[in-house]
Order: C-alpha cells, then structure tokens, then sequence
C-alpha cells in the first residue's frame, strides 16, 4: 500500500481520491471543504508529508485529475486527450494500434459497447496473426475516435436515489451502464 493510502485511508472514498500522490477533496459546501482541507492538512502534518503549493489549488469547482475533468455536474475526458485522439493517425502496425486502445482503454467507460466496438483491434494482436488492415479494423477504429471525441457527460452518483444497469451482451462481448435518472454515471 502506498504511504499516502495508509496515511488517508480513513478519508478515501468519504471525502478523498488519493492516486499516489495526488490527493483530489471534494465536499458539498464550502464550509464543509474547509473542514476536510483541514481535516488532509494537519493529518498529512502528523505524518510529515507535504503538500507541492505549486501544485495545490484550493476551492475550486472545476478541475482537470488524471485526464479527467471532475466538477459538480459530472465527470467528462480531458479537452487535450479529445484533440489528442481526434488526429490520432490510421495505425499501420500492430504496437500503433496498442498505444491506441491504450489510451481508448483508458476512458472506456464513457464509450457504450466498448469492448465489442474495439474486437475487430485486438484482433490484430493474436499469435501469429499478419497485421492485416482491413474494413472491420478501420470502422473500429473510426467509431471508437467518434465516441471518445462525442463522449457523454458522467453525472456523479446520488446514492439517495435509486440506480439502473443496463445490460448487454453478443457473441462478442458482454456490457453494462450504471443509470441514474436516465444519466449514465
């Protein structure tokens, strides 16, 4: 377990994401931030743990954490990864393609029916397969740009209200999305 995880365990998931060593604290009212910075502040102090000021920002509503865009509305892709992945070029070998479903992969969850869009890709991949550009491979490819680039907004859950999966599956793959008030979250 990384330090900053034992550190703040107590904290994750209430009022805290932790990713190594960025520490993202989010509340519902101002004055209840100030009490959770403070709550960080003096815990990461106990420790002997600093906080990076020029990395800090404080009391803001919008804010880019790990590729992604968290606000109060909802949870959306990075602006620069949109345009990152909107000249993304055809691959024309098989590690272009990785690096591409690499970074595809990453945000998955704001495209439906990811995996059985991305088959005809890892396809490309098996043993001792030839790195055959074909059709399938450029429709995949095309769809899933056109997904991420058009991607929806991720509304935050509401855990006093109720949810809905829905589910689906093929031959090719099986899926779901978490629902909230007909908002995928």
């Amino acid at each position: 377990m990384h330090v900053m995880h034992f550190v703040l365990r107590p904290y994750i998931g209430v009022f805290v994401v932790v990713y190594f060593d960025d520490i993202l604290v989010f509340s519902k009212s101002i004055k209840d931030h100030v009490t959770h910075l403070r709550t960080i502040l003096q815990t990461l102090r106990k420790e002997r743990l600093y906080a990076n000021m020029d990395k800090c920002l404080f009391g803001v509503d919008k804010l880019v954490f790990l590729g992604f865009v968290v606000y109060s509305k909802g949870v959306h892709i990075d602006e620069s990864k949109i345009e990152a992945i909107k000249i993304w070029p055809q691959p024309t070998n098989l590690k272009q393609v990785c690096s591409f479903l690499g970074l595809a992969g990453f945000y998955r969850r704001f495209v439906k029916d990811f995996s059985t869009i991305a088959l005809p890709l890892h396809a490309l991949s098996k043993k001792n397969e030839p790195f055959i550009w074909g059709p399938q491979q450029d429709t995949a490819f095309n769809e899933l740009k056109n997904f991420l680039t058009h991607a929806p907004l991720l509304a935050l859950p509401n855990f006093n209200k109720p949810f809905e999966i829905h589910c689906n599956a093929s031959g090719y793959g099986i899926g779901g999305v978490l629902m909230q008030e007909k908002r995928p979250i």
